[in-house]
């Protein structure tokens, strides 16, 4: 039963992986907007707004595209607005609106879009790598501590196979799922990464059982 039960994981976990490479390279990974090629406006409305009431605006302009919004000044009388695409027409749609709401004489031709460049992949994990490698490094040690009556080799590789591997299969997944990297992403890294070092010992403490109990 356990072997069928071995089979089916390792089946669906291939599955995953040739799904997600597939997806990887035809489509990309997906980003949140703060990390996609986007555009933004800064607007002085000159008086405090309330945020609910800039995201109906948006939403009316922008209708489903995603739009973030962002005080600007220290007595929150100026916003940013940055979506994916912002046209003319939804500038001198948007300024209108806005002049409606809060009574004010804004002139569309007085905004400027701004251009905002993506983000690299690379760039969002990289402050992670050194303390994640620094992490994976003393877990290992603590594992051949722990497990010394093992093969030492054996500990070292099935570890960081397990590691690596329930990352590439959290990437596929997102690749798959089309789940946008953004705030979320790390700490659902440090989660995987946490389960995965959960089933090292798991299995290694199986292992050592057997040991034990052949020495008895």
């Amino acid at each position: 039963m356990k072997q069928n039960s071995t089979k089916i994981l390792v089946v669906l976990i291939a599955i995953i992986l040739v799904l997600g490479a597939i997806m990887i390279f035809t489509k990309g990974l997906a980003f949140e907007l703060r990390y996609q090629d986007s555009k933004k406006v800064e607007i002085n409305l000159g008086k405090t707004f309330e945020e609910q009431d800039i995201k109906e605006i948006t939403k009316e302009v922008f209708g489903n595209q995603p739009v973030r919004i962002q005080e600007i000044e220290v007595y929150k009388d100026a916003v940013s607005i940055t979506t994916t695409e912002i046209t003319e027409e939804q500038k001198a749609d948007l300024v209108t609106k806005l002049n409606e709401k809060y009574v004010i004489e804004l002139k569309a031709e007085d905004i400027t879009i701004e251009e905002v460049a993506h983000v690299r992949g690379r760039d969002i994990i990289k402050p992670y790598l050194i303390p994640f490698t620094i992490v994976t490094a003393i877990v290992l040690v603590c594992l051949v501590i722990r497990y010394n009556k093992l093969n030492v080799f054996e500990v070292l590789t099935q570890s960081i196979g397990i590691i690596v591997l329930a990352q590439l299969v959290l990437l596929c997944i997102m690749a798959i799922t089309r789940m946008p990297i953004g705030i979320f992403t790390i700490p659902t890294v440090l989660v995987v990464y946490m389960l995965s070092t959960y089933i090292c010992t798991t299995r290694f403490d199986e292992d050592l059982e057997k040991i034990v109990k052949t020495e008895e």
